[in-house]
């Protein structure tokens, strides 16, 4: 191989690398920033393959999708005096790659500035309301609230804040176990005053029933004595009847009742002379 045959391979070989470092292939999720001398000089957000002087140029990349910033657990205190522990995070893309490069550099830069911007709105906004305002369906204006705060710091970065929301918000440990301990001794309350309320009505409930009870054993007493006096009236009358068909059968009738009732008993002892008239019926006739 001749002196002017290396001479070309080395011209080709070099002209292929040189070739190649000029390209680069662009991504759609992706977008550039090329730089010459360490200066931005413009940027490209459409995908494809792309050129840019060798040697002259660099490129860097940029994530064109959303990208999650999570804000470690800090305490914020609610307008109300109570103090919260809040677990937060912040969504953005980055929609002007010059703006961000010069501003923070890169995602840990920029990291470090928003987590700062995203703790000073969650404790501005959240100073102003109050714990029970947070917990219910205000929760949503209270996060647009402080994703508009955080989006209007932000701007100078280059990005646009998709969401702010709070994962978690805790009261700290020894006021949750106070409540807690609180809501037990109001449920006590609670049940103390149930049961209260329950035997109250069990007495009502017991006294009117015993009410209806005296009500309807008495009424049942009168109607059986009145039963009862009317059968033992015409009963009289029967026997009435009766006896005056045959005064001297009644008078015995009567006589044979009475000796039933006084020597029902066995050990009955009467002492009465013979002649009694109530013996009149065990003489010798």
């Amino acid at each position: 191989m001749n002196n002017r045959t290396k001479k070309l391979l080395i011209l080709s070989t070099l002209s292929v690398i040189i070739f190649f470092s000029a390209m680069f292939t662009l991504d759609q999720r992706e977008q550039v920033l090329i730089l010459q001398f360490g200066e931005p000089i413009r940027t490209i957000d459409t995908p494809g393959i792309k050129f840019k002087w060798p040697l002259l140029q660099n490129a860097l990349f940029f994530d064109k999708r959303i990208i999650d910033l999570a804000l470690p657990e800090q305490e914020v205190i609610a307008s109300d005096q109570k103090r919260l522990i809040i677990n937060a995070f912040a969504k953005y893309k980055i929609i002007d790659p010059l703006k961000f490069y010069t501003t923070v550099g890169n995602s840990y830069g920029l990291a470090s500035k928003l987590a700062g911007i995203l703790d000073s709105s969650l404790r501005q906004v959240i100073g102003e309301v109050t714990l029970s305002e947070l917990l219910t369906e205000n929760r949503s204006d209270v996060m647009k609230e402080i994703k508009e705060a955080v989006s209007k710091s932000s701007e100078i970065f280059g990005i646009q804040i998709v969401d702010v929301r709070v994962m978690r918000a805790d009261l700290p440990k020894e006021n949750s176990d106070a409540i807690y301990a609180r809501m037990q001794t109001e449920r006590e309350k609670e049940a103390r005053e149930i049961r209260a309320k329950g035997a109250e009505e069990a007495d009502k409930i017991r006294a009117e029933a015993e009410k209806q009870k005296t009500i309807i054993l008495a009424e049942a007493k009168k109607n059986a004595d009145l039963a009862r006096g009317g059968g033992e009236g015409e009963a009289n009358k029967i026997y009435a009847n009766a006896f005056g068909r045959d005064p001297e059968f009644a008078d015995f009738y009567r006589s044979m009742s009475a000796y039933k009732e006084a020597f029902k008993n066995d050990k009955t002892k009467m002492i009465v002379s013979p002649d009694s008239e109530f013996f009149k019926y065990f003489g010798n006739k």
